[in-house]
């Protein structure tokens, strides 16, 4: 009986150490990868920019995305226009655009590949500088509110 049991306990040794299952903790996670560049970040009024957003997949270059589009809109404004872009080459997609009107702008590079969504954002200037979005109405009703409080307690 003693022999048995050794035996299956040395059947069992050897099946785990041959296992092929791998480390999962040595194993590297692949992620969609996009880099954003606008340029210049500062333009003037109905200059050119380039829009540039390099894609990538642990160490390959997606040049097969299912969709890549920059949307882009004026600090505070409501409209934001979608442009759809194609792969030009070694996982870039660009756009050249002109702005006629001068502020803050921001953009969002939506990228959809190999079943993941990156969406990196980036804030250029067109001109003179309008209002950030940073400054937002919620963040001043915050500021209105704690001077309510400063003032209800020296009541």
């Amino acid at each position: 009986m003693k022999k048995m049991i050794l035996a299956s306990l040395l059947f069992l040794l050897l099946l785990a150490g041959c296992s092929k299952e791998t480390d999962p903790q040595n194993e590297e996670i692949e992620f969609l990868e996009v880099n954003l560049v606008v340029d210049p970040e500062q333009a003037i009024v109905n200059e050119t920019i380039r829009f540039t957003a390099d894609v990538s997949f642990g160490k390959d270059k997606v040049t097969d995305a299912d969709e890549v589009k920059f949307e882009i809109w004026r600090s505070q404004s409501e409209e934001h226009e979608e442009i759809v872009v194609q792969h030009s080459k070694d996982g870039r997609y660009e756009l050249e655009k002109q702005f006629s009107e001068e502020g803050t702008y921001y953009v969002y590079a939506h990228v959809t590949a190999r079943g993941m969504h990156n969406m990196p954002k980036k804030e250029f200037v067109v001109g003179a500088p309008s209002e950030p979005e940073t400054k937002s109405k919620s963040n001043m009703n915050q500021s209105e509110s704690k001077k309510a409080e400063n003032s209800s307690q020296h009541h």
